[in-house]
């Protein structure tokens, strides 16, 4: 892809965020398509291209009145909607659209119109790992963190501090769920779920949306907001099953797609000013530092623990709070692109100053996928 090529020029959530108990999903992919439309000063005539996850994208297409010549219904978790960026760019640049739409909606606490789970379970998962108890995220992701601490000598009380930094940042996000501050000590003692995994650990059980439009770098001086331009992307898939992973310790698909990813950007990691980590649970920010190449082997633990990506620190990393606090509706990757373009329009509530090159990166599954999306507020 042709760096600088496409920009993000609309970007919004859905109207309401937490516990919306009088809206379907469908009216939740609608609500943050209008609002992301309202945005960019679009309107519903102007879009022809669609991707959706979780959702059938023909009906989100035909409930909002769009004939599209591109569509994309790629559903591999919780990055889904990363691997939509991707893939519109490259429709974008092939001119099989011009302005694409990407919706994401998700009735997570109340289960109104939902369609069921975007990839689970996958029918290895349901003959070699469900029979053994390995059944959704907080049993089959207890595999990979407790071979990652024994290996690395990481503490329960580290695993604890990355739950208690992103709620410092979701202090800041008066939209987020929680917002009060916590201590390792109060996630210590919170709710044991499945150990080592403690409920403040755990991500939110949410509803809501968001979606983004994208269009040619040359067409952002038409939009009211200011564009955020794609500088490089990555995708990879591993394994649907946990426990056929190359590497407990960590996620080739996380090391492929980041490759990629800053191999088309061009940039370096000293370049990067703002970085959003998947955090379905505590752990997968330590995959993600790792894995990207920020910290070496068996650092991330104490990376965090030692307040680097916290407020202040050298890399704030997951500055809405991320799906620990501020929202998570079962597939986290819209929220954190929402966040990584807000900080790259220099509008959120908790803005790096000077931010100018934005790391979102994103997992689906239980390390079965991920993506890796670097943003830029720099025009070409």
């Amino acid at each position: 892809m042709k760096r600088k090529s496409i920009a993000i020029v609309g970007a919004a959530e859905t109207t309401e965020l937490g516990k919306i108990p009088d809206a379907s999903q469908i009216q939740l992919h609608a609500d943050a398509a209008l609002n992301a439309m309202a945005d960019a000063g679009l309107k519903i005539e102007d879009i022809d291209g669609v991707a959706t996850a979780g959702h059938n994208a023909t009906e989100v297409a035909h409930y909002l009145g769009i004939t599209p010549t591109w569509v994309d219904g790629t559903s591999v978790g919780g990055c889904s909607f990363m691997h939509h960026v991707r893939h519109a760019a490259a429709a974008i640049n092939e001119g099989l659209c011009t302005t694409a739409l990407i919706t994401h909606g998700e009735s997570g606490r109340h289960g109104l119109g939902r369609t069921g789970s975007a990839i689970f379970p996958a029918q290895f998962t349901m003959q070699f790992e469900q029979p053994y108890g390995a059944v959704r995220p907080p049993t089959a992701f207890t595999l990979p963190v407790l071979r990652f601490m024994k290996d690395h000598g990481v503490t329960e009380e580290q695993l604890a501090s990355v739950a208690v930094v992103q709620r410092e940042w979701a202090g800041f996000h008066p939209r987020a769920s929680f917002r009060d501050p916590i201590t390792v000590d109060d996630v210590l003692n919170s709710k044991m779920i499945c150990y080592p995994f403690r409920l403040l650990m755990c991500c939110l059980v949410t509803d809501g949306g968001g979606a983004l439009i994208l269009t040619k770098a040359d067409r952002a001086k038409d939009f009211p907001t200011n564009p955020v331009y794609i500088l490089g992307t990555g995708e990879s898939v591993e394994t649907p099953l946990i426990s056929q992973m190359e590497d407990l310790t960590s996620s080739k698909a996380f090391r492929v797609s980041g490759k990629k990813a800053f191999e088309e950007s061009g940039i370096k990691h000293f370049d990067v000013d703002h970085l959003m980590v998947y955090d379905a649970f505590a752990h997968l920010p330590w995959y993600g530092l790792e894995d990207l190449g920020f910290v070496g082997k068996g650092e991330a633990a104490a990376f965090i623990a030692e307040r680097n990506t916290a407020p202040g620190g050298k890399l704030p990393m997951n500055t809405n709070g991320g799906g620990l606090s501020y929202m998570h509706s079962g597939m986290y990757g819209m929220y954190a692109l929402q966040e990584g373009v807000r900080q790259m329009r220099g509008i959120s509530p908790a803005q790096v100053d000077g931010a100018e090159i934005s790391v979102v990166h994103g997992v689906g599954g239980m390390f079965g996928a991920a993506s890796t999306i670097i943003l830029s507020n720099v025009s070409p």
